[in-house]
């Protein structure tokens, strides 16, 4: 399902965060939201899974506003996955954690059917949780327990995934097989990542994020040029698709970009000062 911001604003404590930010997610595609730490990006995210109501501005799943619908009917289409947010999980198993996932979709009587059944094995199965799917949830690795939490938010059903830092305090064989699990999914995604190389092996499409506001929004290797990584990021670095098929970034020896009207280079280093023509940003 397609999901729409459009020219989103959000103030906290009359502080504003968010000034006008407007994106598109297509029908099944990956959006990566990256940009500096305050940018922004889980205020935006908590707007679009109904957490902080915009002071203007319209998100849509879909051709609904989600601030329109009831909250029960906006659960059943966005599942949120967030970062260090399980709840209380005290004595809880693998599947009784992946269950709560059907909440949405009960009754007065809050009782699970065949249909809840069916949903919560589905999800066990395809984030491969089955081997401890009776294990209480607190005696998980990091690892194990994001495949868990993926896994509540797929029984969920959901038609459009949030997540925020998902790959977090996972090692390097951990972060992988969360990728390849969030792009097996098929549902159209709105994940904010900090790492760059995992937004830009995951994603359709990144929006830069930076002090509130959207600064570019395209295919990776759009969005991701020298020059936008050295005014946004701060580093002298370039992306490219690589032989495999996978983009990477390839930063330079001396990594960090000068600030804005400072001398660049370094003397006698002529790949810092091929570097620095490729990234240079303009005086203020």
């Amino acid at each position: 399902m397609k999901l729409t911001v459009d020219r989103l604003r959000v103030a906290l404590d009359r502080t504003p965060i968010l000034h006008g930010v407007s994106l598109q997610a297509r029908e099944g595609d990956i959006v990566g939201l990256v940009g500096p730490n305050g940018s922004g990006k889980s205020t935006l995210l908590r707007a679009v899974y109904r957490s902080l109501r915009p002071a203007e501005g319209v998100v849509r799943v879909g051709d609904d506003d989600v601030w329109a619908l009831s909250a029960r009917t906006a659960a059943r289409r966005t599942a949120a996955v967030l970062q260090d947010a399980t709840g209380d999980t005290t004595g809880l198993t693998v599947t009784e954690i992946v269950a709560l996932g059907r909440a949405p979709h009960h009754g007065l009587l809050g009782r699970d059917g065949a249909e809840d059944h069916r949903a919560v094995a589905e999800a066990v199965d395809r984030c491969g949780v089955r081997p401890y799917a009776d294990r209480d949830f607190a005696s998980l690795s990091g690892g194990e327990r994001q495949r868990v939490l993926l896994a509540r938010a797929l029984a969920q059903d959901p038609r459009l995934l949030v997540l925020d830092e998902l790959t977090n305090h996972l090692d390097t064989r951990a972060r992988f097989e969360l990728l390849d699990l969030i792009r097996a999914t098929g549902v159209t995604t709105l994940a904010v990542l900090h790492d760059l190389d995992l937004a830009a092996r995951l994603c359709d499409h990144l929006v830069v994020l930076h002090e509130g506001a959207v600064v570019t929004a395209g295919p990776v290797l759009d969005v991701l040029t020298p020059r936008l990584l050295a005014e946004v990021f701060g580093v002298r670095a370039h992306a490219g698709r690589h032989a495999d098929g996978v983009i990477r970034i390839t930063y330079a020896a001396q990594p960090l970009a000068p600030r804005p009207g400072a001398e660049a280079g370094v003397p006698g280093d002529e790949e810092g000062a091929e570097d620095d023509r490729a990234v240079r940003t303009p005086d203020r």
